[in-house]
């Protein structure tokens, strides 16, 4: 199936030292772009030294160790090389609007790089299957492409094998109806068409991945934490600045402050 593509999108995965997105680097990032203009795809793949140890849990499930990152490249080393890749791209992967999306943000930031994925659409193909199908990577593999993923958390052979699921999933659900879990009939959610997917992977009641920010049925963005829960963002930044000052000096993921200082500077418009 030929995808129809306005902007070139990019799908990736990333293994890291851990699942902190704020705390954790990546060892191994790999992504794979395809061209809206039908031109061959485009493969990067490399290790990434992360500087700070891997945690015995993550080493058990991608199998990369200290020994394997010693000589290669930090992320500030490629950050511009991926930064180049990627492009004005969207962006896709498996369980990557949670976990590789933000994490890769992160980097960008640690950086000095600010990876704006607000103008993106973000597919995660990970939500389409949990949707459709609840089941992980290997098993969808298995479903939508029929072959067996011998090489999972490898992240160039994960990546891949989300390519082929993505491919799979449209030949498989484009034009049927889906029946929620309320019983209502939602129509033909899957189509051929990044941004209606983008809507339906994402969870658009949450402006970032760590959900710190809620948006109401009337579309204001409210706090989802802290002392300001529930309250409007933008009137907590308007008459608290110091709560916003807070907010970037603290522990929170590059995307939550992307966000507030866009929110700042639409009040400062005001």
């Amino acid at each position: 199936m030929t995808l129809n593509l306005t902007r070139n999108i990019v799908f990736f995965d990333v293994e890291t030292t851990g699942l902190n997105v704020v705390r954790d680097r990546i060892v191994q990032i790999a992504l794979v772009k395809l061209f809206k203009n039908g031109d061959p795809p485009a493969e990067f793949s490399t290790l990434v030294n992360p500087g700070i140890p891997i945690s015995e849990e993550a080493m058990a499930v991608h199998g990369i160790t200290p020994k394997d990152l010693a000589n290669k490249p930090t992320f500030q080393q490629l950050a511009q090389k991926i930064w180049d890749f990627i492009g004005d791209a969207d962006l896709a992967g498996y369980n990557s609007n949670r976990f590789d999306v933000p994490m890769l943000m992160e980097e960008f930031a640690r950086v000095g790089m600010e990876f704006d994925v607000s103008k993106r659409r973000l597919i995660d193909v990970q939500r389409i299957f949990y949707k459709m199908e609840p089941r992980t990577l290997k098993a969808a593999y298995r479903l939508y492409c029929g072959k067996e993923l011998t090489d999972a958390h490898d992240a160039l052979a994960d990546v891949k094998a989300t390519v082929e699921v993505f491919h799979g999933q449209l030949t498989t659900y484009e034009g049927k109806d889906l029946i929620d879990e309320d019983g209502n009939v939602i129509p033909a959610p899957i189509k051929n068409d990044i941004q209606a997917l983008h809507e339906f992977t994402n969870d658009l009641n949450f402006l970032d991945a760590t959900q710190k920010i809620r948006v109401q049925p009337d579309g204001t963005p409210v706090f989802n934490f802290g002392k300001y829960t529930g309250q409007p963002v933008k009137d907590v930044l308007a008459k608290d600045k110091n709560y916003y000052f807070w907010i970037l000096e603290k522990e929170f993921s590059s995307q939550l402050k992307q966000i507030v200082k866009q929110l700042m500077r639409e009040v400062e418009k005001k």
